[in-house]
């Protein structure tokens, strides 16, 4: 029984969007709206023609970003997510693609409004701090754009 001064932990969002499972089938739907919408083609091309490596890499980086497992750190280290992302000229329409996709497989797969809204934000962040062309400042952020 725990003192009543103190409150169970909260769960995560790896949690409350259903664990591996679901994070797996978020990546997926990911990948498959890359592979598929024309309009995301600068991002995609930046990807090696067969995406699995590119989906397992994300599947285990969300998972550890989402609270679950830290599965990516397990495997490769520490992620330097904007380090690993140097070689990619990554601008502005780039970040939007990229969070387009993403957007419409939380769109998919989070029934949770607050929490799907709260990941995009977090997300569009992330996006954002990968970001690595100069360009215009980047106050816009997509989650603002929606």
């Amino acid at each position: 029984m725990q003192p009543e001064n103190i409150a169970p932990p909260a769960a995560t969002p790896y949690l409350q969007i259903g664990g591996e499972a679901a994070v797996r089938t978020l990546v997926r739907r990911f990948y498959a709206h890359m592979d598929t919408l024309p309009e995301v083609w600068g991002v995609r091309r930046m990807h090696a023609e067969d995406l699995a490596g590119s989906e397992e890499k994300l599947f285990l980086f969300l998972s550890g970003w989402l609270g679950g497992p830290n599965l990516y750190v397990e495997r490769y280290g520490h992620p330097f997510l904007r380090a690993r992302h140097l070689p990619f000229s990554i601008g502005i329409a780039e970040r939007d693609q990229w969070m387009q996709c993403m957007h419409a497989a939380l769109e998919e797969t989070v029934a949770d409004p607050a929490l799907r809204a709260g990941l995009v934000r977090a997300l569009s962040s992330l996006a954002d701090h990968m970001r690595n062309r100069a360009e215009a400042p980047a106050g816009q952020h997509y989650a603002q754009s929606l």
